[in-house]
């Protein structure tokens, strides 16, 4: 019975190893792999809070708690933040962000990065005058920065590893409430 055990077990470490590669190859097979919000969600909680300095340190601007979603029939994620702006001589002041965006794909992050990001929604209670002006443009200016350099997801480097010959990472769409990543030739 004993000598029965050990090949039986080698043989399922084997499947498991060899069917959890198939799963990441055949994940391109299609030309695409798809990717949900709680996967996504799961890195943008490992990345925040963050703070960021505008103007030479003047104003501080903080994003946390990102909340990811995927409206029904949008073809765009929404990004929820609390953020709070210290500085100018004021405390800190605690408010709400959201955002639409879709998605691109950029090479050299090896992630998927916001694209065109409307402002949806900019509380910060107690600024009224402030949010016509000074406190909006940092903010879209921040959306600009965050859109630029960091992305919303990294895709692993062993998925890209295993992208079929003479293909490369096309386009990128919200679609039935996944990430879609096309290839492309």
């Amino acid at each position: 019975m004993r000598t029965l055990r050990l090949p039986v077990l080698a043989l399922t470490l084997l499947c498991i190893a060899g069917c959890t590669s198939i799963g990441v190859v055949s994940a391109w097979l299609n030309d695409q792999v798809a990717f949900t919000a709680p996967q996504l969600q799961r890195q943008l909680d490992s990345r925040f809070p963050r703070s960021f300095d505008k103007f030479g340190g003047i104003v501080s601007v903080t994003l946390e708690h990102p909340r990811l979603s995927m409206p029904a029939g949008d073809n765009r994620l929404r990004l929820d933040f609390d953020i709070a702006f210290d500085g100018l001589g004021g405390a800190s002041r605690p408010g709400h962000l959201a955002l639409l965006s879709g998605l691109r794909y950029e090479p050299s992050t090896r992630g998927l990065h916001l694209q065109d990001p409307e402002l949806l929604q900019f509380d910060l209670p107690g600024s009224n005058a402030l949010l016509q002006g000074g406190a909006r443009g940092v903010v879209n200016s921040l959306l600009a920065e965050y859109a630029r350099s960091e992305p919303v997801y990294r895709i692993d480097d062993d998925l890209l590893s295993r992208l079929p010959a003479g293909r490369h990472i096309g386009n990128v769409e919200v679609r039935d409430a996944r990430v879609v990543v096309h290839l492309a030739r």
